[in-house]
């Protein structure tokens, strides 16, 4: 076994527990789901909730719901009366999701939408404190530009996947628009002064950016 395994073992080991209901949805993501890699996992599941809990947002956004595994971690972070608004652009997903949500201790803290976040938020008036961004890699600046407007100031932005399996380093080839559309995001987020930005080198990456 590989040094970085073992230490992923090791954090897994030291860190809390995967609570039952997420360990079975977990598997049932890898059982019935074709991209079971794409569910946040134990670690950073379990991160989402602390920073939930020390951000404690009234307002929470998730764009790209999946399996729901992320979405139940940051629901179970919220105090009482506060709400995540979760957005899946496939509509193939709801079958599987939806009951995850809707049978899980947090469903009355969860609004869940199916339909492209792009096209749905306009319509809605709400003011975030926190976002967490992992939709279409080739929408991110596009959905950077529209959360930061409906973010509050010194809300949070948690970006997903933004090291790529380490494809940020190379020239990607012009048909790989998820590689260019993780670069562009990146590069983006470097030069903009309106926030703050740091990079977590945990699980594919995780940008946290907070609006100034």
């Amino acid at each position: 076994m590989k040094e970085t395994e073992l230490l992923d073992d090791y954090i897994i080991q030291h860190i809390d527990k995967e609570p039952d209901y997420l360990k079975a949805l977990y598997r049932d993501t890898h059982v019935k789901l074709l991209r079971p890699r794409m569910a946040s996992g134990h670690l950073q599941g379990r991160m989402l909730k602390m920073f939930v809990q020390m951000i404690r947002p009234k307002q929470v956004l998730e764009i790209g719901t999946y399996s729901g595994y992320s979405a139940l971690c940051l629901a179970e972070g919220l105090e009482e009366g506060a709400l995540l608004h979760t957005f899946e652009i496939n509509d193939e997903q709801e079958d599987f999701t939806r009951p995850w949500l809707e049978h899980s201790p947090y469903a009355d803290k969860i609004r869940f939408y199916i339909g492209d976040a792009l096209e749905l938020l306009p319509e809605m008036d709400i003011v975030f404190d926190l976002a967490f961004v992992d939709g279409d890699k080739r929408k991110y600046v596009e959905y950077y530009e529209l959360v930061l407007k409906m973010l509050t100031p010194g809300g949070y932005i948690i970006a997903d996947n933004t090291l790529w399996d380490g494809h940020v380093l190379e020239e990607p080839h012009p048909t790989d628009k998820q590689t260019i559309g993780i670069k562009e995001f990146n590069d983006l987020i470097a030069a903009d002064e309106r926030v703050e930005k740091v990079i977590l080198p945990l699980r594919d990456g995780l940008t946290i950016i907070r609006k100034k």
